[in-house]
């Protein structure tokens, strides 16, 4: 049976690698990219140090895996098809926020929103990264601004028609702070702020 499961571990690749990637996500989350080593990962994946640069010949590589695979995954599940799906980008908007709070709150704990904490540790560190990250948010706000748009043309969205990217610049930026704020004080009082803020920026007829 051993044998069996080793053939398994060493004929599914495609497993491994997203074990790895799993692994390293949740390793940069908790402790950050800097404080987090390849033989943490290695460790922690269950892997062998061949196994692991044969798919991902540098840490670098990893995170910009993670950023690409894991983070922009999160970021579309969370909020982009999240907004998509609702019955108003306000609408959706609150509710991710309410969601968010409702998360943080069972847990007792903040780790960070994923995408903003990388942002904070690696825009300057390296050109590479701060694109990749900058894409992310890019992907977030123009999704947002999309819906927006349509609401927008609706007649649904008044608070929006005249500039719907920045308007989606502004709910991405005060959850992005609230989110900061929220790991620094380890709360969701932020987030709540904000979503109160939003939501009277967003009431009205046709709101």
């Amino acid at each position: 049976m051993r044998k069996r499961v080793n053939q398994l571990r060493t004929n599914d690749p495609t497993g491994m690698r997203n074990r790895v990637l799993d692994v390293a996500a949740g390793a940069f989350q908790a402790a950050g990219y800097g404080a987090t080593s390849m033989h943490d990962i290695t460790r922690q994946a269950a892997v062998s140090g061949g196994a692991l640069y044969h798919h991902f010949p540098s840490k670098k590589a990893l995170a910009l895996a993670v950023i690409s695979e894991r983070v922009a995954a999160e970021v579309a599940e969370t909020w982009i098809q999240a907004v998509r799906e609702a019955p108003s980008a306000a609408a959706g908007i609150l509710a991710v926020f309410g969601r968010t709070i409702a998360q943080l709150d069972a847990a007792g704990a903040v780790g960070g929103c994923p995408l903003n904490n990388l942002a904070l540790e690696l825009s300057l560190a390296d050109e590479d990264f701060r694109g990749a990250i900058a894409a992310e948010y890019d992907a977030w706000r123009q999704a947002l601004a999309e819906r927006l748009r349509q609401d927008a043309a609706a007649g649904h969205a008044p608070f929006a028609a005249q500039d719907p990217e920045g308007f989606a610049t502004v709910v991405v930026a005060m959850f992005s702070g609230a989110m900061a704020i929220a790991k620094a004080e380890q709360r969701s009082s932020a987030l709540r702020a904000c979503a109160d803020q939003l939501a009277i920026m967003m009431s009205g007829p046709g709101g």
